[in-house]
């Protein structure tokens, strides 16, 4: 579930990613993420184009707010049954379900549907927001309901996401059973005294040592199994109730997996209490502030070196030059002089990007693989900064935080620093 995963239909090996734009599951290290992709929208089906003419679906009319007869949890999830079907085969968590809906925000707009696109969605029902997880095991299969979803239990204020209150019309179509997770371990509610401190604050216990020798460097392939939970024992997700292990470069894992794994050997299992602050993007640590992984390091596939952090990374030397958006840029390379970029076009580009303390957070340099991709779909500042590049150039650009990532959880934060090649042009 790519986008599904990513913006908000959101707690997923993608938002335990932090520094990953997009999940990328198995092909992952084949076909490394967009470096600066924005949020699209927030259902995978969302891919196949609209019938010509078609309109939206109309708002229900309790769409501003949940009506007196809607049934409400304690969470502050409020439903109310539009279709009851005999049976009683509801969903757990880990299970994945397959559904047609619409959502709309309370002023009616409807910012997505399956039903529109004549295409139901197929998720795992841990891997989206959490008015849905909790919303539809509620349901029965064949069941539809009508779900009113505070902020809090949606997008959380992501940009790019509907904002506020939403309100989806589903229809639940199908159950896939998966595996029940691990049950929360004895010590998932407080770091014990045993367990080893980072400065950073990262805490972790060895559960089963590995071979000794193989440790992972941040720009290397790993592949581990994983199981997180709140520091209240509520279950987030695992790599093991999919039967499917993570594999990622390491160095666009969240800090806490990249600091973590770094302490590993191949074969070796450790129990990680992470702060919240090192698992940007990812859910609630709830109130302990951290939220505990179990991670079995599986494998290790050796990257190239990054190249070093340049010595201007800081901040734009005097000979950089500027654009009135404030986006400064140096050639380090000339190209072909006549073949640019523009913002509807698709380029292949080779990169590496820095914060200005000089710490990389990706590169398809080290994955040894260029990455192509629509130059109207990543930030602002890679828009308009390959504009200026022809075929054939390398560029260095500083691009402040305004035409980046914005704040944005899980993302590199502060002006960023980009050495970009123009390769290809379409």
């Amino acid at each position: 579930m790519r986008t599904l995963a990513r913006l908000g239909l959101p707690i997923s090996i993608a938002a335990l990613l932090a520094g990953c734009p997009a999940e990328k599951k198995d092909e992952g290290e084949k076909k490394p993420a967009e470096p600066a992709a924005q949020a699209t929208k927030p259902v995978e089906a969302a891919k196949p184009a609209e019938g010509p003419g078609s309109a939206d679906i109309p708002a229900p009319e309790d769409v501003a707010a949940a009506p007196a007869d809607a049934q409400k949890t304690a969470s502050g999830l409020a439903y109310k049954v539009l279709k009851d079907e005999p049976g009683d085969e509801k969903p757990f968590a880990w299970d994945n379900v397959e559904v047609h809906y619409t959502g709309w925000t309370t002023d009616g707009k409807m910012f997505d549907s399956s039903v529109k696109r004549g295409q139901p969605a197929k998720f795992p029902l841990n891997g989206v927001i959490a008015g849905w997880t909790e919303g539809v095991q509620l349901m029965s299969k064949g069941d539809k309901f009508r779900f009113w979803i505070p902020q809090d239990l949606a997008y959380k204020g992501q940009p790019g996401a509907p904002a506020g209150m939403l309100v989806f019309d589903v229809e639940l179509l199908n159950i896939t059973r998966g595996t029940k997770p691990p049950d929360a371990p004895a010590d998932v509610g407080e770091v014990p005294a045993d367990a080893t401190k980072t400065k950073s604050g990262l805490a972790y216990k060895v559960l089963k040592k590995g071979d000794g020798k193989t440790k992972p460097n941040p720009w290397d392939m790993v592949e581990m199994h994983f199981t997180a939970w709140n520091a209240d024992g509520k279950f987030i997700q695992s790599s093991r109730t999919r039967n499917q292990p993570a594999k990622l470069p390491l160095e666009r894992a969240m800090p806490g997996w990249k600091e973590g794994l770094q302490l590993m050997t191949k074969g070796a299992e450790y129990r990680f209490w992470i702060p919240e602050a090192m698992a940007p993007g990812g859910p609630p640590a709830g109130p302990k502030g951290f939220i505990v992984f179990d991670l079995e390091l599986l494998d290790v596939t050796a990257g190239t070196k990054p190249p070093p952090a340049p010595k201007d990374v800081a901040a734009p030397p005097k000979d950089a030059k500027k654009t009135a958006s404030g986006l400064a840029y140096k050639v380090l390379k000339k190209g072909d002089g006549k073949t640019r970029p523009t913002a509807t076009s698709q380029v292949t580009v080779h990169y590496s990007g820095w914060t200005t303390d000089g710490q990389m957070f990706d590169s398809s340099v080290t994955r040894g693989q260029p990455t192509t991709f629509g130059l109207g779909a990543v930030i602002p500042g890679w828009t308009e900064g390959l504009q200026l590049m022809d075929k054939g150039s390398k560029y260095r650009l500083w691009i402040p935080e305004e035409l980046a990532y914005k704040g944005r959880p899980g993302a590199p934060q502060g002006m960023l620093v980009f050495d970009v090649e123009l390769i290809d042009v379409k």
